[in-house]
């Protein structure tokens, strides 16, 4: 068959190159995780795009990443990963859902309406620095905003080295400042709540109305969720981009040193407070509380970053639990296993 695609196409680095023997480059297939559905792996290769069934003996995986196949299309084993974006599975289950993997840059959208949000943006914000991807603060709907410039530099005050670019997604020429980061064999992704445009910028981006949009509710300004799935798409100037539906909440968890970089002020602030665990409420010379009353820092931040702090704590704990858990039925299962193959034999 035909190559239709490179590897480079489809976001190849050295980074995974040097993942693999001589024998493997020689004998496996090298594929891509286009999306995937409860019982299926849809996959993109040089050649061809294919699904194959997700069996109990395969890693759990996500859009973006990369694997190996054998002669057979079975799927042999799966590749370190450059960034992985999870999050605690919404609501009360106790579990830790992927979002996306091997990203080199996040796209946080943001709307400019009654739905912008700085706590919201600073929890995106923590993700990406505890990934240690790049973030790139997308604000859109410019177009219904009368003080853009109000909004990009509220943002662009939670940190000054911080891209910030607000665009009108049904306006390509517009959508063009996005560029610099969608070059060839680059990877990026959209993570924002739901209805804040992205599926109306990465039509604009890819050119195409492949993904649906729906207007927004009249009422709130708040949008209606239409993206459903996590997909991969590739960018006709070679960059790679992944989908994943908005959110209704991004629960922290395992995030302890994002969460400190994105509130890295604070942090470095608290070091010369007289106590080493100052909560920076009433306790005597804290440097935070004086940074708050002297406006160097806003009191607003402060509350968010003790919250997400409190936040990842209580949700990492919890997760972990859960593992301990599961290994724990998981060698009960074994030894049932085992003692019933023993009776089996007459032992």
């Amino acid at each position: 068959m035909s190559q239709i695609y490179s590897l480079s196409q489809l976001g190849w680095q050295h980074f995974f190159q040097q993942q693999l023997s001589l024998d493997e480059w020689e004998q496996y297939q090298i594929a891509r995780v286009e999306a995937l559905e409860r019982s299926k792996l849809f996959l993109l290769t040089v050649d061809d795009h294919f699904s194959i069934p997700i069996i109990s003996s395969m890693p759990s995986m996500t859009v973006g990443d990369w694997g190996l196949l054998n002669q057979s299309g079975q799927f042999f084993r799966l590749l370190d990963r450059l960034s992985l974006f999870s999050r605690k599975s919404a609501g009360t289950k106790v579990a830790t859902q992927l979002i996306a993997a091997n990203v080199d840059t996040v796209f946080i959208v943001s709307s400019l309406n009654q739905d912008f949000n700085l706590n919201r943006i600073e929890r995106y914000l923590a993700l990406a620095n505890e990934v240690k991807v790049e973030p790139v603060i997308i604000l859109t709907k410019s177009d219904c905003c009368e003080n853009t410039q109000d909004y990009v530099q509220q943002v662009q005050n939670l940190n000054s080295l911080i891209n910030v670019i607000a665009v009108n997604s049904l306006d390509s020429e517009s959508v063009m400042q996005l560029t610099p980061w969608c070059n060839k064999s680059q990877t990026v992704t959209f993570l924002g709540s739901s209805g804040v445009g992205k599926s109306t910028l990465i039509n604009t981006l890819l050119d195409d109305q492949t993904q649906r949009t729906n207007a927004i509710r009249e009422d709130d300004d708040k949008g209606r969720h239409t993206t459903t799935r996590r997909t991969l798409h590739l960018l006709k100037n070679g960059g790679i981009l992944i989908d994943t539906p908005g959110m209704r909440e991004l629960q922290l968890a395992n995030c302890e040193s994002g969460v400190e970089e994105t509130f890295s002020e604070i942090t470095e602030l608290a070091r010369q407070c007289k106590y080493s665990d100052c909560q920076h409420e009433d306790e005597p010379d804290c440097a935070v509380k004086e940074a708050i009353v002297t406006g160097v820092i806003d009191r607003r931040r402060l509350i968010n970053y003790q919250k997400l702090l409190r936040e990842q704590e209580f949700n990492s704990a919890t997760l972990a639990e859960n593992r301990a858990r599961d290994r724990k039925f998981s060698r009960y299962i074994r030894s049932v296993q085992s003692q019933a193959k023993k009776i089996k034999r007459g032992e």
